[in-house]
């Protein structure tokens, strides 16, 4: 099946159908506060990209820029995407969705990098994504993991 990947419009129907996710924390509430203290239904720029099954949300992901001068990952120092929170909803899990999600980033043809969650790493090694193999200033738990676009230099 193929499956179209959204920029979501971050709105009162939006912040609640991420409610479903068990990733579900700061971000999206610090998102749902803004929005009410505007008392509004106006869309705000989001980070996040996601696919519909029908009208509902079943699966998301956020995806940030960082600038180059922010490169621990690769060399030369380059400006690359982060994907964060990535994630199917369990009955839509096995059906190509996260593989499409990720598919959706490396299309921006940037390096990326992404630390995963837990019982994830048979997934991001079959979408190409390698750990980081040199030592850099980890955040406590981090395992970055990173894929590169054909003709970007290595890692570190």
């Amino acid at each position: 099946m193929n499956y179209e990947v959204k920029h979501l419009k971050i709105n009162f129907k939006t912040l609640e159908e991420f409610k479903k996710f068990k990733e579900y924390g700061i971000q999206e509430l610090s998102m749902l506060e803004e929005l009410h203290a505007k008392i509004s239904d106006n869309e705000i720029n989001s980070p996040f990209y996601g696919i519909y099954f029908g009208n509902s949300l079943v699966a998301r992901m956020s995806l940030y820029k960082r600038n180059k001068q922010y490169d621990q990952y690769f060399e030369p120092p380059q400006t690359y995407i982060e994907v964060w929170k990535l994630e199917v909803l369990s009955d839509f899990q096995r059906k190509g969705l996260g593989q499409t999600l990720v598919e959706y980033a490396k299309s921006f043809q940037l390096p990326i990098k992404t630390s995963p969650r837990v019982k994830s790493s048979d997934f991001w090694s079959k979408m190409g994504f390698v750990p980081v193999t040199y030592d850099i200033d980890r955040d406590l738990g981090e395992n970055p993991l990173i894929w590169l676009p054909n003709g970007v230099s290595e890692q570190k």
